[in-house]
């Protein structure tokens, strides 16, 4: 079974999934980072610098990623696991169908360019919030959608991505416009 099939099935298969990889994220970082300790101290000083990202967003150490078609969106405390819609057919079908949206998990939407965006809710099941992010990662406006309602929702100033979590969620955890995200996306072949 794949990772995005656990999110579409019962409640405790979605929270195992999340555990899950959060989990092995945990583990990974801490194996990752006692390799590149043992390196340093056996004198291979570059084992123990991090490289820049281009973005600069990935974490220094680039020992912990999600999977491949994942990312973590990280608002200080808090972080989405997001499944990553980044073709034309992934953003087209979003979250339609979805029975539910755990806590903690959500969509990124993501686009080559920066400008105005607008969201519909058709076939979507579940009310959602949608915060849409600047090219820095910075929330530029968040908008409560409506099940079914098939009127646009568009971005107040332009978007180069859009976080689409529960209704509420963004509220519950003080997170709102102008608050800059960290967002580490999965990496093919990990």
């Amino acid at each position: 079974m794949t990772l995005r099939a656990f999110f579409h099935k019962s409640r405790p298969a979605r929270h195992f999934a999340v555990f899950w990889l959060l989990g092995l994220g945990l583990a990974t970082s801490g194996a990752c980072a006692s390799a590149d300790e043992a390196r340093a101290s056996a004198g291979d000083a570059s084992a123990a610098s991090a490289v820049p990202s281009e973005s600069g967003s990935e974490p220094a150490d680039h020992g912990a990623y999600p999977p491949a078609g994942y990312a973590w969106v990280i608002f200080g405390a808090d972080t989405v696991v997001a499944e990553v819609a980044s073709t034309p057919d992934e953003r087209a079908e979003g979250l339609m169908y979805r029975d539910e949206v755990p806590d903690g998990t959500g969509m990124l939407f993501v686009f080559q360019d920066n400008q105005p965006r607008s969201f519909w809710m058709a076939n979507t099941y579940v009310p959602l919030d949608i915060a849409y992010m600047n090219p820095s990662y910075e929330i530029v406006d968040i908008i409560a959608m409506e099940p079914l309602v098939t009127d646009s929702y568009p971005s107040r100033a332009p978007s180069m991505f859009a976080l689409e979590v529960r209704q509420g969620w963004f509220a519950e955890q003080g997170i709102g416009v102008g608050t800059r995200a960290e967002i580490v996306f999965g990496v093919q072949g990990r």
